[in-house]
């Protein structure tokens, strides 16, 4: 056990280089994620996707250029035992120093989450990961969300919130002065990680809150898991379909938009569209 995280380790930037260390590096590269003197705080929930964070943020610390501190920190929302030993036994195999701190959130969630306990658990969270980082010191919260996480996320925006949007690789904390959030798997995609985890024989939590657990949430009706079915779907007629969704917010064409908005300012085609008279 005491070499398990070596050979986990090795797999990443050997056998997995391509598919996750070489993504990682180039979306530290390409969005700026890292900058020398900064304190990261990378969360770990216990997942497949924070854990190989975690590992990828070591291997870049240690063999890096770039000059920076990190912390590891794990949030308790209200996990019950065998839940939380399971990060714990993780954490110590795979020789990530996490720091566990107490939250109510599981709590909160039900009394007041009504039927989206969901939103407003992932929402606290977010509020309780920065008071800790800055806690610590951070001016930083590194989160693991992936390259499928982003593509789901710009058609659940068009479909169900009639905008188009996307999941930023990084992002201005808008209620902790100072504090950037920043994803580093961004460019990595899920059945990746999950061949990852599944050569190392590594077991993670899924989705280990208390609703999931009483079967109160019917993740049949989850919009994500609707847009993960269709995304799959249509990838069976184009291998290319995740990559075109990703793309098309790197390749917005302005000339042909009706409106958009920014900075809470609606812009429309026609307000110079007298100006431009070379069609």
């Amino acid at each position: 056990m005491n070499e398990k995280y070596k050979e986990v380790e090795r797999s990443i930037i050997k056998k997995y280089r391509k598919e996750i260390w070489s993504k990682f590096v180039r979306a530290i590269k390409e969005y700026k994620l890292i900058n020398e003197g900064d304190k990261i705080a990378v969360c770990i929930s216990g997942g497949k996707d924070s854990f190989l964070m975690a590992k990828c943020f070591q291997e870049i610390k240690n063999h890096g250029k770039i000059n920076f501190d990190v912390k590891y920190i794990t949030m308790n929302p209200g996990y019950n035992k065998k839940n939380l030993d399971l990060i714990i036994h993780n954490s110590k195999m795979l020789n990530i120093p996490i720091e566990i701190f107490e939250s109510d959130i599981f709590r909160v969630a039900e009394k007041i989450g009504g039927t989206s306990p969901c939103y407003l658990c992932a929402r606290m969270r977010r509020g309780w990961l920065y008071s800790k980082a800055k806690e610590l010191g951070c001016n930083k919260i590194a989160l693991g969300h992936h390259f499928d996480d982003v593509i789901e996320t710009i058609l659940m925006s068009i479909l169900y919130g009639a905008e188009i949007k996307t999941m930023m690789p990084k992002l201005h904390s808008t209620n902790f002065e100072g504090m950037e959030l920043i994803r580093p798997l961004y460019l990595i995609k899920e059945k990746d990680i999950i061949s990852w985890s599944k050569k190392n024989d590594l077991k993670f939590l899924n989705c280990a809150c208390k609703f999931t657990e009483e079967a109160s949430i019917d993740e049949n009706k989850s919009k994500r898991k609707e847009i993960k079915r269709l995304i799959e779907h249509y990838k069976k007629i184009n291998p290319n379909i995740d990559i075109n969704i990703f793309r098309s917010v790197e390749n917005v064409n302005l000339d042909a938009i009706i409106g958009y908005r920014t900075k809470n300012q609606k812009h429309n085609f026609l307000d110079n569209y007298d100006k431009n008279t070379n069609n």
